[in-house]
């Protein structure tokens, strides 16, 4: 957070106190879908030794991953309250509506991850392709820059179809005492659902071939 605060100020504003907090509040929700998403891929290659003794359910190694990295992300926020309130930005009746972000948040990660669990046993490059993406993604979530200028220049686009976005602009609202924005909630709880839904039914369907590739 402090050195993206000092590298990046200029896009947003030198004289911004609560940038810090701007930062971290993408910083975080990024992260955590990126590392529960990573950890969702591998999650069957990884225990490929355990599926191959003992029957478990199979979809338990991805959702455990996803849910592993949703609550190490759930105590990282205890860092964000700190930070926020040295630097003035304190909470209103607005914080409430951070729950919906957070939600979808976990559900969103959990729909990608399942279907790249699947992928990956499949094709084995799935998680270094998926590391390119999810380079791609951070820098289309306006985590350490102001997306008016994106917007201006005509790219607004690139930020208005990254589902990531939506769920960062709307907790960045409840955070700040702003009104969350529906449409960035709707699209966001729409591609959660899609991604869920496709994510279940292609393991679910395929999981029987897993040991074989394994």
């Amino acid at each position: 957070m402090i050195v993206l605060t000092i590298v990046f100020s200029s896009f947003y504003g030198k004289d911004d106190k609560s940038f810090p907090v701007y930062i971290l509040t993408g910083r975080l929700l990024y992260t955590f879908f990126a590392n529960a998403t990573k950890a969702a891929t591998k999650s069957i290659r990884s225990n490929a030794s355990m599926i191959k003794k003992v029957y478990v359910p199979k979809y338990i190694y991805p959702v455990s991953s996803v849910i592993s990295s949703y609550v190490i992300f759930l105590i990282s926020l205890i860092v964000l309250v700190g930070v926020s309130l040295v630097l003035g930005v304190y909470p209103t009746i607005h914080i409430i509506h951070a729950i919906i972000p957070l939600a979808v948040l976990f559900f969103m990660a959990l729909g990608v991850g399942m279907c790249l669990a699947t992928l990956a046993v499949f094709f084995r490059d799935m998680e270094y392709l998926w590391g390119v993406a999810l380079m791609l993604i951070m820098y289309s979530s306006a985590i350490f820059y102001n997306p008016e200028k994106i917007i201006k220049n005509g790219y607004g686009w690139i930020l208005q179809i990254n589902p990531l976005y939506a769920c960062i602009v709307n907790f960045r609202s409840a955070v700040f005492g702003a009104a969350i924005e529906t449409d960035y909630m709707l699209y966001s709880m729409a591609f959660a659902s899609v991604t869920l839904i496709i994510g279940i039914f292609a393991f679910y369907k395929q999981q029987d071939k897993f040991i074989l590739h394994i």
